[in-house]
C-alpha cells in the first residue's frame, strides 16, 4: 500500500511540475501595447489618422499637447507624438497596416480626400494583388511614415 502511494505521490508531483512550467509567465508571448509614430504636426497627423482610418482618440495620460492616443481595438493603440524635425523619407518596408472591409470602397474614400496611393511597385493608383487573393494599396501620412491598407480577413 505505502508503496501505491509513494508511487501515485511522485507521479502527482511530475504532472503538477510539468503544469506549472508550462504556466510559467516566462513562456506567455509577449502582447502588443502600442505603436508609437514620431510626427511633426500632431493636430494634422491626428486629423489624418482620425478621418482616414476612422480611430476613436483615447484618453492620454500626459495632456501636454504633445500626444494623441488612439485606440486600435484588440491590437492596441497607435500612439502619435509630436516633435518630428525635418523631412524624413521612409522606406515602404517599413509600414503600419490596416485592413479594412473592402479595398475598392477605401479607395474611393482616399480619391474623395484626393490622397494619392499606389501598388507595391509604386504604380499610382495601383492595386496589388497578391497571391493569397488579398488587395493591398500603399500611401503616405503627412510626415511620409508608408501605411499599407488591404482586405486580409
Amino acid at each position: 500500500m505505502k508503496q501505491i502511494f509513494l508511487t501515485t505521490a511522485i507521479l502527482f508531483s511530475i504532472i503538477f511540475n510539468k503544469a506549472m512550467a508550462q504556466n510559467n509567465a516566462g513562456s506567455t508571448p509577449a502582447v502588443l501595447n502600442h505603436i508609437a509614430v514620431y510626427v511633426s504636426d500632431l493636430k494634422q497627423s491626428t486629423v489624418f489618422y482620425e478621418s482616414v482610418f476612422n480611430l476613436k482618440i483615447i484618453p492620454e495620460p500626459f495632456h501636454d499637447n504633445r500626444h494623441t492616443w488612439f485606440s486600435l481595438g484588440p491590437a492596441g493603440q497607435l500612439h502619435l507624438i509630436q516633435g518630428l524635425k525635418g523631412t524624413q523619407n521612409f522606406d515602404k518596408n517599413e509600414h503600419l497596416c490596416f485592413s479594412v472591409p473592402s479595398v475598392d470602397e477605401f479607395v474611393k474614400k482616399l480619391n474623395a480626400q484626393h490622397i494619392s496611393f499606389e501598388d507595391w511597385a509604386g504604380k499610382e493608383k495601383g492595386i496589388t494583388l497578391r497571391v493569397d487573393g488579398v488587395k493591398q494599396i500603399y500611401f503616405k501620412d503627412p510626415d511620409g511614415h508608408w501605411l499599407e491598407v488591404n482586405d486580409a480577413k
